[in-house]
């Protein structure tokens, strides 16, 4: 190990210490245990281009352990990304471009926002899913288009996260052998000594995974690192490489629990330095460190980048078709323009909104070739599935992905199907078990990331299966997570309508989409604009009216009968179906008051949660108790979501 990468190395350490001492907020121990570990990778191996931020073939790094996101700003602000000394000073404080976890789309250089753990190794499987599938598509003999690396640098917290357990599980059974994860192994978390939870093999656990595993004795040397990074290059599975370290090298308190998330105090920093024999001016990285990153992963990313565009210069002489094919990957190109074969209900017949959310998914998968993904062992159920056959080694241009029962890593992963760029992930399950995937859908929220969750058996009226399978808060938990568009559509006009908003280009969010298990009307009143809208009039009184009914879902047939059952009783109401409350929030003032007009006395029926629909209404007829097993022919009886029941409860609490 030479003496530059010593002075490297202690850099990042002593520097990162003091910034987090200045904020008064950070994660000093992983900084000054894992810095050989980062200022290897970034140095000798990973290939990006701080010219080219977006270059399509860059390595992909994911800092899986988040809370060391002061490493990664210093690594990024030395490799030549828009990070100023300054923004590293202003580390964690209001404003900030260096904010306390990586935040996507907000910090150059940052691929993915990570904090909460095993969120960034799942999302890395959906990125080494996303570079094969495009490799395979589009790479030809001496022409290596699309060959690159995920790395991954995680602790031990991260491997402790079900997800972990679930997106390796599927990484090595797909043989994604891109994909390259650095652990962090130090023996300590937050609580103590990592020994006081865990005592499992985790060479032997990892290998059982369908993964190669390395180990490197000593994480202060660069090079037993390095070699570790270029074995891995070699292997044909996705590749573990355990790196021991001890976390918070240098300080009084290394190895212990103490250094994992608390400042040093200002004497502790001395200690550090005198220790690392550091004697730079406070928060200065010297001359040779500069240019030493200068030289290596700046310069050296540059030309990789510019080689890397040589060579798509002549691939697109030797292969024109692919090449423009490529380009509408790349940026993203790819619309519907020809409707045909898009499927077509007659109003009165009936379909279960499920099947056609499959169908229409089917038609848009024929038409974008850039849509990947898959249902959590669910397909024959929820009726979503990826074209093309199922993806794998033996067939590397499917694009449907069996996640088997993983949900929680199923929607991290279509998170980083989609951030990888040139795709876009969707999966499916049971809306019950949404539960189990939440906080992947929080995440593409955060990143504002257009990632597609599609779910089925939205109600209790999934019937016989109980109260395990019967969701009932789930539709408000999406609703109340910021920057989400849930949509709950009626029938097989408001299905349509939905899917082809979900997939359409500039949606700066995630899309949730649920359907039912049971077949509905489809009804001759519903639109596609006003299901753009989130919200509109389905129908409108005979007579001046002082009353609306607002709904959605399979709920809006029953609404409309319901009103004209009042109608019959000289009471007139307004019907409005509301697939989307996201939508209807963002449209203007003018629009809002014309379908919810403020002198209305307003129902809401939903078979959900009522919480949500105080929001718009004087009265809700909801569901705030758990489902019972019985078959569905009970449910709406059992829990007054019949037309007399509806219209006893409108007369007595709304009228």
């Amino acid at each position: 190990m030479s003496s530059i990468d010593t002075n490297c190395v202690n850099s990042l350490r002593v520097v990162g210490a003091e910034l987090i001492t200045k904020a008064k907020s950070g994660h000093p121990g992983i900084v000054l245990g894992a810095a050989p570990i980062m200022h290897t990778l970034f140095t000798r191996h990973i290939k990006l281009s701080p010219n080219d931020e977006n270059w399509f073939n860059r390595d992909r790094f994911v800092l899986s352990a988040g809370h060391g996101s002061t490493l990664l700003y210093m690594v990024l602000h030395l490799s030549g990304y828009p990070i100023k000394m300054s923004d590293l000073l202003n580390l964690r404080q209001k404003g900030s471009l260096t904010p306390g976890h990586p935040e996507y789309g907000h910090t150059p250089g940052i691929e993915i926002t990570t904090g909460p753990l095993g969120q960034g190794i799942a999302s890395a499987v959906g990125m080494a899913i996303a570079g094969s599938y495009l490799g395979a598509k589009f790479n030809k003999p001496d022409y290596d288009i699309v060959d690159h690396y995920v790395y991954v640098l995680c602790g031990d917290g991260d491997l402790q996260e079900g997800i972990t357990q679930e997106a390796m599980s599927l990484a090595g059974h797909l043989g994604l052998n891109k994909l390259i994860v650095l652990y962090d192994s130090n023996d300590v978390q937050l609580d103590g000594d990592v020994a006081q939870t865990n005592s499992e093999n985790t060479e032997m656990k990892v290998k059982a995974m369908g993964w190669d595993y390395f180990k490197v004795n000593d994480g202060n040397n660069c090079d037993d690192i390095s070699k570790a990074i270029d074995m891995a290059k070699q292997s044909t599975k996705p590749v573990m490489i355990e790196i021991k370290t001890i976390i918070g090298y240098g300080a009084p308190n290394s190895g212990e629990s103490s250094v994992h998330g608390k400042p040093m105090p200002e004497e502790d920093v001395k200690y550090l330095r005198k220790f690392l024999e550091y004697n730079e001016p406070e928060f200065t990285f010297n001359e040779e460190v500069i240019k030493y990153y200068d030289e290596n992963v700046k310069n050296r990313g540059n030309n990789e980048c510019d080689t890397w565009n040589q060579t798509v210069h002549a691939y697109s002489r030797a292969y024109k078709e692919e090449y423009d094919e490529l380009c509408k990957f790349m940026y993203d190109e790819f619309e519907i323009s020809d409707y045909t074969g898009l499927p077509v209900y007659e109003a009165g017949s009936k379909e279960s909104t499920r099947k056609v959310m499959g169908k229409v998914l089917d038609f848009i998968s024929s038409r974008l070739p850039n849509v990947m993904g898959g249902s959590a062992d669910l397909t024959a159920s929820t009726m979503v599935k990826g074209a093309d056959g199922i993806y794998g080694t033996q067939n590397p241009l499917g694009r449907n992905i069996k996640f088997g029962v993983r949900e929680h890593a199923m929607a991290a992963i279509c998170n980083g199907i989609t951030l990888h760029g040139g795709m876009r992930g969707f999966c499916s399950g049971f809306f019950v078990f949404s539960d189990y995937l939440k906080p992947a859908v929080r995440q593409a929220a955060i990143m504002h990331i257009p990632s597609l969750f599609f779910f089925s058996h939205d109600t209790v009226c999934v019937g016989e299966d109980g109260p395990t399978h019967q969701p009932v808060e789930q539709l408000t938990m999406f609703r109340a997570t910021p920057n989400v568009n849930l949509y709950r559509p009626a029938d097989a006009t408001e299905m349509t309508a939905a899917m082809l908003d979900a997939f359409s280009k500039g949606n700066d969010y995630p899309t949730v989409i649920t359907s039912s298990r049971q077949a509905v009307v489809n009804l001759a009143s519903t639109n596609a604009e006003g299901v753009k809208k989130g919200a509109y009039v389905v129908y409108k009184a005979t007579k001046p009216s002082k009353y609306t009914i607002v709904t959605c879902g399979t709920e809006l047939s029953l609404c409309l009968d319901v009103a004209k059952k009042l109608e019959e009783n000289q009471v007139y109401v307004n019907v409005v179906s509301m697939p989307s409350m996201f939508l209807f929030d963002k449209q203007s003032k003018e629009y809002k008051e014309s379908v919810l007009p403020k002198d209305h006395k307003i129902m809401a029926v939903e078979m959900g949660a009522s919480m949500p629909w105080y929001k718009y209404a004087d009265y809700v007829k909801g569901i705030d108790e758990f489902g019972k097993s019985m078959p569905i022919n009970h449910i709406f009886g059992e829990y007054g979501f019949t037309v007399d029941a509806i219209y006893d409860e409108f007369m007595n609490n709304v009228k």
